[in-house]
């Protein structure tokens, strides 16, 4: 596998999970929380049904035990954490707690499935964790002030980011032998599941015919490209290099979003973050070099 299809699969993922915020900030003009986070499952689940139906690709039903765990972590535990972290907090705070969190509470975790904590990754997580705050420190003006909710709500985006570890490192066990379709898709069936009673706490879906075209068209956004697009490519990553290593295409999710505010918002990035976006990219190339690096080696000479 080539380099360059890999970066682009890494980037295309990032851009798509970048743009999960800027759709979901259009979609909760008019939709509660919860409810947009069911919808979005609902969606995805119906357009990776057809997929996999198209495609022919079975679900693995039989291992629905730790692809229910795994659901229940990332697309329901993540999910719910995240928006309720997001009423205490403001949203720089969980800008910098969730991308730098989740590779390095990946890495950590994934050695309980047999992946090594090399020296040069352990210095990659970090430089990369380094450059991912300064990309979105460095576009914020940040207050001093500390309360007891802001306090309670970055602990809540910490949980949501080591929720999402934990369903990469499970999901690692499954795709191993199974479609990554197939498991994205029965994912989704059981996050859906999960998160649709926590709608009836807010309006119990009888706000829907009233949400506007706008919200749909964020809504839409975040089903298809922020979910569908993104979660195939990032279990792919994880099928192919591992967790930690699929965990990466967190740390570009910033540095994508810059770019997609300048591409669609004409926001021009700061000084500060274009240094945070290069730290990030070395930090990642140290981490993804030693996995091309022993690849190469481990490589059978052609006969």
């Amino acid at each position: 596998m080539s380099r360059y299809l890999v970066g682009v699969a890494y980037s295309t993922a990032a851009i798509a999970l970048a743009a999960q915020w800027t759709a979901g900030k259009i979609a909760l003009a008019s939709i509660p929380p919860f409810e947009l986070a069911t919808m979005r499952f609902v969606i995805a689940s119906a357009a990776l049904l057809s997929i996999a139906l198209i495609t022919r690709t079975p679900l693995p039903v039989r291992r629905w035990r730790p692809i229910a765990v795994a659901a229940a972590f990332g697309f329901f535990g993540f999910n719910a954490l995240a928006f309720l972290g997001l009423r205490l907090t403001p949203a720089s705070d969980s800008a910098i707690i969730i991308p730098t969190t989740i590779p390095v509470a990946t890495g950590v975790l994934a050695t309980l499935v047999h992946e090594k904590l090399s020296s040069p990754r352990i210095v990659g997580f970090a430089i990369a964790s380094i450059g991912a705050a300064i990309v979105i420190a460095g576009g914020q003006q940040i207050g001093t002030e500390l309360s007891t909710a802001r306090l309670t709500g970055d602990l809540l985006e910490l949980a949501s980011a080591i929720s999402w570890a934990v369903c990469l490192t499970v999901s690692a066990l499954v795709v191993r032998s199974e479609s990554v379709l197939g498991f994205v898709t029965l994912a989704s069936l059981f996050g859906t599941a999960f998160l649709f009673p926590f709608g009836f706490l807010e309006h119990g879906y009888g706000d829907v015919p009233a949400w506007t075209a706008a919200s749909w068209l964020g809504l839409g956004i975040l089903a298809v490209i922020s979910t569908v697009v993104a979660f195939l490519i990032f279990f792919w990553a994880v099928r192919t290099f591992g967790p930690s290593r699929g965990a990466l295409i967190s740390y570009l999710a910033p540095v994508a979003g810059l770019l997609l505010a300048f591409a669609v918002l004409g926001e021009r990035p700061l000084p500060l973050q274009l240094v945070g976006a290069v730290v990030v990219l070395v930090g990642v190339r140290l981490v993804v070099g030693r996995t091309a690096m022993v690849a190469s080696s481990t490589r059978p000479s052609p006969a």
